[in-house]
């Protein structure tokens, strides 16, 4: 029996056409379809037009609208496949991930670089993979299927703005690989016994702060002002600066002390963080109260700070569920 399966449309380059301005989502969720019929052969679809923006306009209270729109027909498909522009795709995957729990239905994030309207183009594939990954039995939890790859949700980045190969598994093995013929997957979904749950409330007061050789320390000072989270992008395995009039640890006290929620990553794309390795790191580490990313993406550790900063802001409270494994087959 074929399944039932809701795409819910949110514009993106697979559904923009050319205007005067340069390209802008105008394709809406039906005629997206009628460019694969074939989707057809793998399961039964029914389309919802949530959005219709560039994915560089999607916004936190966007992710809450998907969340619902989820929730409010989680009983009534077998999965969800999301067509989404690239851009951000992987925060919107990241932030799925923890505002959808427990789902034991596929919610797929697809997209692509080429408009689907266009003789040449990749979105045709890329929506045809989604659908027959969201068809396949034991496939649950978020994901991003682009290029023949399934990405574990809080796992992918786009690591290319024009090739089609643009999403990456970070630190994580693909999920699936899904070809002409048939899915091979490579990961093996945990059984959770858990009820679904979801989660309608984020905290977008989130900074994020990428360091670079001269920056002054006193930005923290302005940032401190405006957000209650903070990102910062390090370097290496996870360390500050704090040689000379360039202290960021100093700022660092300052920080923690009115109860700012920082969290160390790192700017290195694989193998991610360990801040205990190195005195620029430890320092920071084991002085004041800070969390390391270790190996999630950037993306995965800023949704998931939005998400428990609207739970919490109490430090302790935030650290536990922060390295908490929130999502069963990815660690995070």
């Amino acid at each position: 029996m074929k399944k039932n399966i809701l795409l819910i449309a949110t514009g993106g380059t697979i559904a923009s056409t050319s205007t005067e301005d340069g390209l802008s989502p105008g394709i809406s969720s039906e005629e997206l379809l009628s460019y694969v019929p074939e989707i057809k052969d793998y399961c039964n679809v029914e389309t919802m037009q949530l959005l219709n923006i560039d994915s560089t306009n999607i916004q936190p209270e966007h992710w809450v609208m998907m969340t619902e729109a989820i929730e409010k027909n989680y009983n009534k498909y077998d999965g969800f496949v999301i067509s989404h522009g690239t851009d951000t795709m992987a925060y919107t995957s990241s932030a799925l991930s923890y505002l959808v729990q427990n789902s034991k239905k596929p919610i797929v994030l697809t997209g692509s670089q080429k408009p689907i309207n266009l003789p040449i183009t990749d979105a045709k594939k890329n929506l045809l993979d989604s659908f027959r990954f969201a068809s396949e039995d034991g496939v649950r939890g978020v994901y991003i299927v682009f290029d023949g790859k399934a990405i574990i949700g809080t796992r992918g980045r786009k690591v290319k703005s024009k090739s089609y190969a643009a999403f990456e598994s970070i630190n994580f093995p693909l999920a699936a690989i899904i070809d002409d013929r048939r899915i091979t997957k490579y990961i093996r979904s945990e059984k959770n016994e858990k009820e679904v749950e979801f989660y309608k409330s984020i905290y977008p007061s989130i900074f994020l702060l990428k360091l670079a050789p001269g920056m002054e320390p006193d930005v923290l000072d302005y940032i401190g002002e405006k957000y209650e989270g903070i990102v910062i992008e390090s370097y290496g395995v996870g360390g500050l600066p704090f040689l000379d009039r360039r202290n960021f640890l100093q700022k660092l006290q300052d920080l923690t002390e009115k109860g700012k929620i920082v969290v160390v990553a790192t700017q290195v794309m694989f193998e991610g963080s360990d801040m205990d390795i190195y005195e620029v790191g430890f320092k920071a580490l084991k002085k004041f109260n800070v969390l390391q990313a270790y190996d999630m993406t950037i993306e995965a550790a800023i949704t998931k700070l939005m998400w428990i900063m609207a739970q919490t802001k109490d430090f302790e409270e935030v650290k536990k569920l922060f390295y908490t494994r929130i999502n069963e087959d990815s660690l995070y």
